[in-house]
């Protein structure tokens, strides 16, 4: 069976917001470390990016599932 282009690009949009998702989970590590120092400051930089990816993740998810409420049947 062959992937539509929608399927397609539903899957390309799933690997966007996996990378944003990793991203994210490294900062936050990243900031852990740096907590476990008494880097302060540091840590709230990474901890910052943190939410910055998680947030564009969601933001991938929101128009994903927007897509999908345009297509759907109620």
């Amino acid at each position: 069976m062959k992937a539509s282009r929608a399927h397609l690009k539903a899957a390309a949009r799933l690997d966007d917001i996996a990378r944003e998702l990793e991203a994210a989970a490294l900062h936050a590590h990243t900031a852990a470390g740096h907590f476990r120092k008494g880097n302060v400051p540091r840590a709230a930089a990474h901890a910052f990016a943190a939410i910055g990816h998680s947030a564009g993740a969601s933001r991938v998810i929101e128009d994903v599932a927007r897509a999908h409420a345009r297509r759907a049947r109620p």
